[in-house]
Parts: structure tokens; sequence; C-alpha cells
């Protein structure tokens, strides 16, 4: 290939990448083809060998993280309480006071001794009835404008295919959730997309949560939350400052889509609802809500690491960096704008 169409090439392929390319359909003459003369990793050499150059040259890496706090993370990792029926007593190895069914409930020790934790003034039980929880260490990135190639995020771990629609292998690395990758092309396979994101490195969409872009909505500061990605961007005007990963509603209790604005802040507080029914929750620290929709808000949540998939009962979950972030980026009256990019 000479000099002058490799540079011509590179300089188309660039054009296409800065905004998120429409799927391509697999090339007939080289799907599922791993090497040969004309064909490398599904594509044809030509397309690859250009698009190898790019992806040696540029990483998400170098993308600055939202600083994460180990020690705030600690304050927030509380415990599970099971959901079967709990028994508390007055004293260690004392007289029952009462038995509740506490549902999806969590809460902090006060005090331990021999074996029992008190979790409260007066309500003590065996140690052996909480679960711990660990704040999850996950946090978005900083933006100054899109990145040069599309961003995705790992929504779980999986081992990589070598073409797209191929077998996950696993002498391939092992992609790790919630890790960054730029999207270097994308063929579409069936009814879903496969993504290009290194040397021989093809991932499913179904894996992973993709920055799509979208119009801008406001001259000021607003946010995005992609309920199809489970992306949340924060804006100034038309250029994106922050993006993370996010759990919204799931399907029995889902996110409403529409334009809202933030109408209250709370730097924690105390969340439950579903009394009495299979959904009842109780969550007695809460930190950095910003409620926008009714009782539904943006907020930290410490009880999984999920994010990248729908989890919640509507609100939308954060990591606590980062909704640390957008509690501080964001004043009541800013705009958030609840979209499906598909």
């Amino acid at each position: 290939m000479s000099l002058l169409r490799l540079a011509l090439l590179m300089c188309l392929l660039a054009a296409q990448l800065l905004a998120l390319p429409s799927a391509a359909r697999a090339d007939s003459g080289c799907a599922g083809v791993v090497r040969s003369e004309s064909c490398k990793h599904g594509l044809p050499a030509w397309e690859y060998d250009a698009l190898l150059l790019q992806m040696l040259a540029h990483s998400p890496r170098s993308l600055p993280r939202v600083s994460v706090d180990s020690a705030e993370l600690r304050r927030y990792s509380l415990y599970q309480l099971p959901r079967h029926d709990v028994t508390f007593y007055d004293a260690p190895n004392g007289n029952p006071t009462e038995t509740v069914s506490p549902g999806y409930a969590f809460t902090s020790v006060r005090e331990q001794r021999d074996g029992w934790v008190r979790v409260d003034d007066q309500r003590w039980l065996p140690a052996d009835q909480l679960s711990g929880t660990r704040a999850s260490s996950f946090s978005g990135v900083l933006l100054n404008g899109y990145p040069p190639f599309p961003l995705l995020w790992m929504a779980r771990s999986v081992h990589a295919a070598e073409v797209p629609g191929g077998k996950m292998l696993q002498r391939l690395p092992v992609l790790a959730k919630h890790t960054l990758h730029y999207i270097f092309k994308t063929v579409r396979v069936g009814n879903w997309d496969w993504y290009l994101i290194g040397d021989g490195l093809w991932v499913e969409q179904r894996n992973v949560a993709v920055l799509q872009p979208v119009e801008p909505k406001h001259a000021g500061r607003w946010i995005a939350v992609d309920l199809y990605e489970q992306v949340a961007v924060a804006f100034e005007g038309s250029t994106p400052v922050f993006a993370t990963l996010i759990s919204s509603g799931l399907a029995k209790t889902p996110t409403r889509e529409g334009m809202f604005a933030v109408w209250a802040k709370l730097r924690s507080g105390s969340m439950s609802g579903f009394e009495g029914k299979p959904e009842q929750y109780n969550i007695p620290v809460v930190p950095y809500i910003l409620y926008f929709d009714g009782s539904i808000g943006l907020h930290g949540t410490f009880w999984h690491n999920s994010f990248g998939y729908r989890h919640s009962r509507g609100c939308v979950n954060l990591s606590i960096s980062d909704a640390k972030w957008l509690y501080n980026f964001a004043e009541v009256g800013t705009p958030v704008y609840v979209w499906r990019s598909r």
C-alpha cells in the first residue's frame, strides 16, 4: 500500500470515528476469517491495518478519572440485614424484643461484643446475621469534549473474540469489568453490534456501555442519563465534562424518560419504600442525593457494584465518588435529561 493511500485512508477513518459510527454489516468475504491474505480479524486486511495504527496510537488510559476517597468509601460501607425474619435482643444473649421482616435493608454497627452487634440504642443481634458491604471504588472520567474515539466501559468481565460474532476465547485477554476502551470499528452481526477495541479484540454490545453523543439541551450546566447504555454525562453547554456508568430502575420500577430539573440536594439522607411488599427496602444512609423527579434522584450507592446494568427501584445509582462529583457540579435547577439512545 502506498504511503499516500494509507494517509488518505487514516484521515477518512479518523473522521468517521469522531462520532460513534453506525454499524456496518459484517463483510461477507471476511466474516469469521481471523487471518488470510486479504482478511484480518473479520475485516479486509487493508482496513484492519489502517485501524491498527489508530489502536496503537490511542488509549483512553490517558483520560483523567474522578478521584476516589478510600476513607469515605469505608464510612459508607454498611451491613446488610437478612431478608428473612430477624429477631432483636435487649443485650448480648439477652431477651428478644421484636422480630421484623426487614426486606432489602442495611444498618450501621455501633458496638461489637462477644459475637453480638448493637445496631442502635437498644437493639442487639448475633453478628453472623449481618453481611458486610464494600462500596465500589469505580469512578468515571473527566472530559473536555467528546474523546477522539467513541468510548465504552466493560459492564462485566468477559474474554474477547477474534472476529465480530465469534466465540469468546479463554486464550485471549480478559476484558475486566468497568475498564475503559475506545471503539475503532463497529460491525453488526445478527441483532447486535460488535466493537473492535484493540488488536484482535472484539466485544459484543450486551457486555458493554457506550458513551453516545446527545444533542445539547441547555446552554449552561446539565446532566444526561442514557437509560439504554446506562451512562450519565455532565455537560457545560454542548461540551461533555464528565461521564460514568449508572444503574437505573429495573423493569418493574423504571426510571422515567423526560426533561427534569434538580429540585433538592441532600448531602446524605435515608430512603425506604414498598413497606410490607417483596420489594421493601430501607437504606438509612444514602450519600449525595440530587432529587429530580419527585422522590427519584441521582445518588451514591454502596450496596452494589453493578454499574452498567439496571438495578434500582427507580433512582439513578452512581458510585459514591461519582455521586459526590455530580453533587458538587449541580445546583437546584440544573436540568436532567433522561433519554434512551436506542
